[in-house]
């Protein structure tokens, strides 16, 4: 049996399963009028395959519905939604990766995770934007932040992009200066998250506030200080690890400072 992860513009394609579920489609050929815009990826899978590809040609319809895959996290199964997740994110790759970065060749797939060019048989993988972010406390608070380009009025924690040449732990110290100005030690790693919006991983971290006085960096955070865990803001949907990070600290035993 097939699964076929069919995406459009950001949204992917579920099958409405009659009971008011939703899940992928699936059989031996991809849904009626559903052609790949460009070449499909194949992946092997438990008892079958996943073919993924976006096309031109969205279906909303009694079988059929095109969902933003942020909110297919709460339609579809957590093994179901990870699948998507790693399919759009070879679908973006794919997609971006149609030419040969040396000779200027076209791109074929040659493994079901990597392309080779069909000119000088260069050979070419995904790549992962690796990123941080942390839970900062203090005391009994916790540091949450309002960044430009978050799309709803929620606070989340201090996150950022790896650079070249550093380690994770380097990456928090630097980017909890950057964009808050204090320091921070006891940096504790907590779990990691695929994100692929478009071709992300989320790693998490706990750290304790050290010294320094807040001075936000405005061209990215709009908002932010110290809260405590019954005066919370809006906080991010649950799908990401910054709620898991959140939610993790706001469950911990309270101190006698607190009760």
């Amino acid at each position: 049996m097939t699964l076929f992860f069919i995406f459009h513009k950001g949204d992917i394609m579920l099958h409405k399963n009659g009971d008011g579920g939703y899940d992928i489609p699936m059989g031996g050929v991809p849904p009626a009028g559903m052609v790949p815009d460009v070449e499909a990826i194949t992946l092997s899978t438990d008892g079958g395959e996943m073919v993924a590809f976006e096309t031109d040609y969205p279906r909303n319809d009694d079988e059929y519905e095109m969902c933003n895959l942020r909110q297919a996290y709460y339609k579809l199964d957590h093994d179901l939604y990870a699948k998507a997740g790693k399919c759009y994110e070879l679908v973006y790759w794919s997609r971006n990766n149609r030419y040969c970065g040396i000779c200027g060749g076209g791109m074929r797939m040659h493994t079901e995770i990597s392309k080779c060019c069909e000119k000088c048989g260069n050979e070419v993988w995904p790549l992962l934007s690796t990123a941080i972010i942390v839970l900062i406390e203090k005391g009994n608070e916790a540091l949450l932040v309002r960044a430009n380009n978050f799309k709803r009025n929620f606070y989340g924690l201090v996150a950022g992009f790896v650079e070249t040449g550093e380690t994770l732990e380097e990456a928090v110290i630097r980017e909890v200066a950057e964009e808050t100005s204090i320091e921070i030690d006891d940096i504790r790693y907590y779990a990691s998250q695929p994100w692929p919006f478009p071709c992300g991983l989320m790693v998490g971290f706990f750290a304790r506030y050290k010294s320094g006085e807040i001075r936000l960096q405005h061209d990215e955070i709009a908002d932010g200080g110290w809260f405590s865990r019954d005066n919370l803001p809006t906080l991010p949907d649950e799908m990401s690890i910054a709620r898991r990070l959140i939610e993790t600290w706001r469950g911990k035993k309270k101190t006698k400072s607190e009760k």
